[in-house]
Parts: C-alpha cells; sequence; structure tokens
C-alpha cells in the first residue's frame, strides 16, 4: 500500500492515518507532496480525487481518501489489530469522539494550525478557544476514566490517532485549564514510538508552509 501525505510539521490529517499504520506495524510505503508548491495539487491529484491528502492507495490501486475513511478501511482489512476498542459500548463512544474531532474545534484549527515546531503560548491563552480547550479535555478525561487508560479507550486505537494532532497543538500552543489528567495523557501520546518518529522527521523537513506559520 501507499500512503500519500503532505509536511509532517504541519499536516494534522496525514498524521492520523501514518500512526495508526506505524503503531500497528502495517507495512506502506510513505510519499510525501510537499504543501505550498507549484506542482502540489498536480502531484496530490495523481492519487487522490478530492486533491487533498492523505489518501490511501490500497495494494489494487483502489484510492480511499479522508484519513477517518482511512482509518476505518484499514480497522476492516487487519481484523488481527484492535483498532477500534474490541467492546461495543467502547466502540460506540470512541467512533463518536472521533467523528468529533473529524467535523469540529474549527476554531481550534483556525487559532492552532498544526506546527510541531512553533511555541506560541500567547495564542492558547486566547479566551476565545477555552470552550473547545474544555470540552477537548472533558472528551480525554472522561474516556480514560471510563476505560482506566493508558490510552484513551484502554490501548492505542483510531481515537488516539484522531487526537494526536491535537496533542501537537496544545504541546505548540500551550493553552491553559488542561487537567492533570490530560496533561498526562500528552505525555503518552507524545513517547510513542510512531509519535516521536512522527515529530523527528518534521523537525528534519526544510520546506516551509507559510500559509500554517503565525506572525
Amino acid at each position: 500500500m501507499k500512503l500519500v501525505i503532505a509536511n509532517k510539521n504541519y499536516s494534522s490529517w496525514s498524521m492520523r492515518p501514518w500512526l495508526l499504520l506505524k503503531h500497528f506495524g502495517i507495512p506502506f510505503e510513505e510519499i510525501i507532496v510537499l504543501l505550498n508548491e507549484p506542482d502540489t495539487r498536480a502531484k496530490i491529484l495523481k492519487y487522490s480525487p478530492s486533491g487533498r491528502v492523505p489518501a490511501l492507495v490500497d495494494d489494487n490501486g483502489h484510492v480511499i481518501w479522508d484519513s477517518l475513511a482511512i482509518a476505518e478501511t484499514l480497522a476492516e482489512r487487519f481484523p488481527q489489530h484492535a483498532l477500534w476498542p474490541t467492546d461495543p459500548v467502547a466502540r460506540a463512544q470512541a467512533r463518536s469522539i472521533s467523528a468529533e474531532m473529524h467535523s469540529g474545534f474549527a476554531d481550534i484549527r483556525e487559532a492552532m494550525p498544526m506546527n510541531i515546531k512553533m511555541r506560541r503560548p500567547d495564542i492558547g491563552q486566547r479566551a476565545g478557544l477555552q470552550t473547545s480547550v474544555a470540552r477537548i479535555d472533558s472528551l480525554w478525561r472522561d474516556s480514560l476514566a471510563a476505560s482506566g487508560g493508558p490510552f484513551l479507550f484502554g490501548e492505542f486505537s483510531i481515537a488516539d490517532a484522531m487526537y494526536a494532532p491535537v496533542v501537537m497543538r496544545f504541546n505548540s500552543y500551550q493553552p491553559g485549564g488542561l487537567s492533570p489528567e490530560s496533561l498526562a495523557y500528552m505525555e503518552r501520546v507524545k513517547a510513542l514510538p510512531a509519535v516521536v518518529e512522527w515529530v523527528s522527521a518534521s523537525k528534519e523537513e526544510p520546506a516551509i508552509s507559510y500559509y500554517d506559520e503565525i506572525a
């Protein structure tokens, strides 16, 4: 399989399926298309009909685009790996909070674009973001309390992959109001070997996406 992604420093959507493939040891070829280059869109369209990344090209040449669709496809095709919780109630909860991340929190996406190299705590303290930050904190705390951890539903799952870029954002912008439970969860996510590998690669990238840089 091939996974088409963008810059690791900036592309939160790319990070999600990449982490799943890496964490669960599913073989794949990584294809990086740098953002904001003259030929970026043309290169992406070679693989993805939406013109966006990530896109997964399976062994038969079929394309799955959108990070959550890729995650669901991987869960179906590799049932030997518990990408979703095995308990049906926990699985429904995991799907719910993953979908909420997928479709919500536009204010956080806009004000705190993923930029792993950046440190701007002044942005994270903006009052307008606190409702969304508090909601995420609540989702994390409640999930950890119900499952007993160490990850949202016990073992690392799609839900954790969906929120891993939020961990990166919170690490960069340091919003206030996060509970001790959420801060400890963030440290566990950052310590995952797949996350360590992604972050390390992001710091080596020379390319800059000025759209995602905040003056």
